[in-house]
């Protein structure tokens, strides 16, 4: 008895076994044909399903696995060919779309991108901004050098007032920063070699009057054949010696600055040689002055010299009679004039060489010490498209101009060239004619700005 339980026992373990391997065939079986109808497009893979399935028909019923089989190879076929003819078909349609216009999709393309880009301004709008729409067309570009430089006192026109003679300061009447006029007293001196020299020539004007009296007598006497010839002689020397004796002390005189017929023989007046201010001053009223001293500085400032400092690389382009602009780095003026010398020498230490430039200055802006800016044209060439420099704004770091369109304005990005401050060279993405905004154009930025914040927001 206890044997038989044991072969129930296995017989039952045994049949248990056989249904869970078959029901495991047939999950695996369902799943995988699941898996390659969804991923096999091909006829073989189909096939291959139809059989996976009725391999596992056949497990259960021996019959029923060729129908199973016949069944399923028919129906991957049928199914293999739909899903091939299915993507047959939409291959054919993307073609067929992608063939279809490519022009027209891409015109649509760019008309929303621009109309997306645009930023509207009604007519009122730009009018009441101020802007002014120009048309992109060609001008004459000046390139130019810019050149630094130093106001300095024009020489030519400079006096260092010096006394000629020792003395001591009785007076001064003039003040630094003063206008004087030509032969203005600047300061009176009392010297007593000027003394001397007057005592000279006062002794010398003596000594001539009693010379040419004593040449009358002689001459005189000599024609009515009383003295002889040889005393007329004489006296006639002497009188000539005594006129260049008195010649002699007026020139000396006059080559020290000094008036002859002053009362005070040791007065020495300092007069101003020209027009001019009193740029320097060095005397003061008691102070004992050499006759080698700098006491005074006049300068004539209706004119004053432009000092550039041109490397030697641009020596070629600085010439004699080239009209030049001078800008003040301190303040909003500039002049005109042309280059008046040219230095020959290039300096040891700087490696440049200096020219110069004579202005005009009636109104005396133009103060020695001041530096300023020397620009003078370089080249010159036609552009064929050029644009007003206010038209030229940074947008995303590029250089942009706007242009103008029904309805507003367009950004555009453009290739800058060659620019003279007032026309600036456009040598790409833009085309002659074409209109834009010109004075003002900051305000469509300022406009594009807003628009762009407050899309985003």
């Amino acid at each position: 008895m206890n044997t038989q339980q044991e072969r129930k026992t296995f017989a039952e373990r045994i049949g248990k076994k056989q249904w869970m391997a078959i029901v495991a065939v047939l999950v695996v079986g369902l799943a995988a044909g699941a898996l390659i109808l969804r991923t096999a497009p091909a006829k073989p893979e189909a096939a291959g399903h139809s059989e996976a399935g009725g391999h596992a028909d056949g497990e259960h019923h021996e019959e029923g696995r060729a129908e199973g089989k016949d069944h399923g190879h028919e129906h991957g076929h049928e199914e293999a060919k739909g899903h091939g003819d299915k993507e047959h078909h939409g291959e054919e349609s993307k073609e067929k779309s992608e063939k279809g216009a490519p022009g027209e999709a891409k015109a649509e393309s760019k008309e929303r991108k621009a109309e997306e880009e645009k930023i509207a301004f009604t007519d009122e709008q730009v009018k009441a901004a101020g802007m002014a729409i120009e048309s992109a067309g060609p001008a004459r570009i000046k390139t130019s050098l810019q050149l630094p430089g130093e106001i300095k006192f024009n020489e030519d026109r400079t006096a260092h007032v010096v006394p000629r003679v020792a003395g001591v300061v009785d007076s001064v009447s003039a003040n630094l920063g003063q206008e004087v006029k030509r032969g203005q007293v600047l300061a009176v001196l009392s010297s007593p070699g000027l003394s001397e020299q007057r005592s000279a020539l006062q002794s010398a004007q003596r000594r001539l009057e009693l010379a040419r009296s004593t040449y009358e007598r002689e001459k005189k006497l000599w024609e009515e054949k009383i003295s002889p010839q040889q005393d007329y002689l004489q006296a006639q020397q002497a009188m000539q010696e005594a006129q260049i004796a008195v010649a002699n002390a007026h020139q000396k005189l006059l080559a020290l600055g000094a008036t002859p017929g002053s009362a005070a023989l040791g007065r020495y007046e300092l007069r101003a040689p020209f027009d001019g201010m009193v740029v320097e001053k060095h005397i003061s009223l008691g102070e004992s002055v050499g006759e080698a001293v700098n006491v005074f500085t006049i300068s004539d400032l209706s004119t004053v010299w432009a000092e550039i400092s041109v490397a030697a690389g641009n020596l070629n382009l600085v010439r004699i009679g080239e009209p030049v602009t001078i800008r003040s780095t301190a303040f909003d003026q500039t002049a005109s004039g042309t280059v008046s010398y040219v230095g020959s020498l290039i300096g040891a230490q700087t490696r440049t060489a200096t020219a110069r430039v004579t202005l005009t200055n009636p109104q005396r802006v133009w103060r020695p010490g001041l530096f300023v800016n020397v620009e003078l044209v370089a080249s010159e060439a036609d552009a064929p498209v050029t644009v007003s420099a206010e038209a030229v704004q940074t947008v995303e770091d590029k250089p942009t101009v706007f242009l103008k369109v029904p309805g507003g304005f367009l950004p555009q990005h453009v290739q800058t060239g060659r620019s003279d401050g007032k026309r600036i060279e456009i040598v790409g993405g833009l085309k002659p004619g074409a209109s834009y905004a010109a004075s003002g154009s900051f305000v469509v930025k300022s406009q594009q700005g807003k628009s762009s914040a407050t899309h985003t927001h």
